[in-house]
């Protein structure tokens, strides 16, 4: 059930809405011919245990503000955490100086005022959770308990961490737009060490969700560390082969990011994207459908509007393999000479079309090959899509696990991977704004001993 936005968010709202104005007004004293303005204002606790003992109790509080003055096409920021009046003025100041001292630049403007959000809805985005710091430590403790106890091999822990936060939102231009919302969210981790022998491994899991409701239990969280961990004990390495490899799901979300870099509108007018111009050409299979939802329900990225004021809404990608748009901002769209589709800030709660099969089938489906469950490194090249990363998961023969696998890594392109996608799986187990099921690349290189 949605929570309203008790009084004190609403008065906190009409605070900053107000905020954004006096600074409008502010920056249309000195001169700018447009102007706008951001500011954000959030609180939280997060508290860790480890090995049954409390290790932090931390409560935040912190403020931002940006603000961006256009005279003509001369562009000036400034930024402060200080939201007193004195500080804003200073800021309005500071950006003014700034755009003086800037070259002109023809896209250095606001984004259509035709294309501002006409309505705010209400994304149930703002579910507080009024936790106390002993309820918050019991249950970190419980989570960290239940992983400790699942099995006599995991000898230590990293700990178990619980966080909660609110927020709220504003933004304004000179367009007369001014729209805010408060937000919310919660998340539980816990991370342990097994040994066996002379093999000692490491592993984690999480929950995050808007509603403390739709976090999964501690105890769920606990237990999924310690068998992901125990899971790993024996690991060795692989003789160097060329393979199918299996992503398993919180893995192959890494593959989506990399898909929205290469598409972002900063990339493509830099020209630094190994999927310049191909727009309208097919780089995955024609069953691979991805798209983007930005005003999901209580969806962990969603957001009415972007950065520039403008209403998102909902899109595809990817539509029978075919890469359908760019990511564009009002300053990229205009550097392409194309329009803005509502991705000031990012992409907002991607989707992948999954697939009839579970991980079990998908072994099958690859019989002989590498279920990737970790990656190291940092090893992809945004312009050519050259793709090397360390790597840890487990081999698998006949459809079935061996034992598991480490000290390796897997080589490939972008390109070539997405081409080579065979299926996307049914078993997405895990909380993200990035929604998608593992992922059976056809072969890459697994370098090994």
């Amino acid at each position: 059930m949605s929570i309203a936005a008790t009084e004190d968010t609403a008065e906190r709202l009409a605070r900053l809405k107000q905020t954004i104005e006096d600074l409008l007004k502010e920056a249309k004293r000195r001169g700018a011919t447009a102007a706008e303005a951001s500011v954000g204002s959030s609180a939280g606790l997060e508290v860790s245990v480890r090995l049954g003992e409390v290790e932090t109790v931390e409560h935040t509080r912190d403020n931002g503000l940006g603000i961006t003055v256009y005279f003509g096409n001369r562009k000036g920021s400034a930024s402060t955490s200080d939201l007193s009046t004195g500080a804003l003025r200073d800021a309005v100041k500071a950006a003014c100086a700034i755009a003086e001292h800037t070259q002109e630049d023809p896209c250095a403007h606001l984004a259509d005022a035709a294309l501002m959000a006409a309505e705010i809805p209400d994304l149930d985005l703002y579910h507080p959770w009024h936790l106390g710091v002993e309820d918050a430590i019991e249950i970190a403790a419980a989570c960290e308990d239940s992983a400790r106890g699942f099995d006599p091999r995991i000898v230590n822990s990293e700990g178990a961490s619980l966080s909660t936060h609110t927020g709220i939102q504003v933004y304004g231009n000179s367009h007369g737009f001014v729209a805010g919302y408060p937000t919310s969210r919660h998340g539980l981790s816990c991370a342990v060490i097994g040994q066996e022998g002379e093999s000692l491994q490491r592993d984690h899991w999480w929950t995050s969700a808007r509603a403390a409701a739709d976090l999964d239990s501690a105890r769920m969280v606990g237990d999924r560390a310690a068998e992901r961990t125990v899971a790993r004990l024996g690991s060795r390495r692989i003789p160097t082969c060329q393979v199918p490899v299996l992503f398993r799901a919180e893995v192959a979300t890494g593959l989506i990011r990399s898909l929205v870099s290469a598409i972002q509108g900063g990339s493509i007018y830099r020209r630094t994207s190994f999927l310049l111009d191909h727009l309208g050409e097919r780089i995955f299979p024609e069953f691979v459908r991805i798209h983007e939802e930005p005003q999901l329900q209580r969806g962990l990225s969603s957001a009415p509007f972007d950065g520039d004021g403008v209403a998102t809404r909902a899109k595809d990608l990817i539509t029978d393999g075919v890469l359908l748009t760019y990511l564009l901002d009002a300053y990229s769209g205009c550097r392409l000479g194309m329009k803005t589709t509502g991705n000031a800030g990012g992409v907002r709660n991607l989707r992948i079309v999954m697939g009839d099969l579970d991980r079990a089938a998908l072994l099958r489906e690859m019989g002989t090959g590498l279920m990737v469950t970790e990656l190291m490194g940092h090893g992809v090249n945004p312009v050519t899509g050259d793709y090397s990363r360390g790597a840890a998961g487990f081999w698998v023969e006949g459809g079935e696990i061996r034992h598991p696998v480490e000290e390796i890594t897997i080589a490939g392109n972008l390109k070539r991977m997405y081409a080579g996608l065979l299926a996307v799986g049914n078993d997405c187990d895990f909380s993200g704004s990035t929604r998608t099921g593992s992922w059976l690349i056809d072969k890459m290189t697994i370098a090994g001993e």
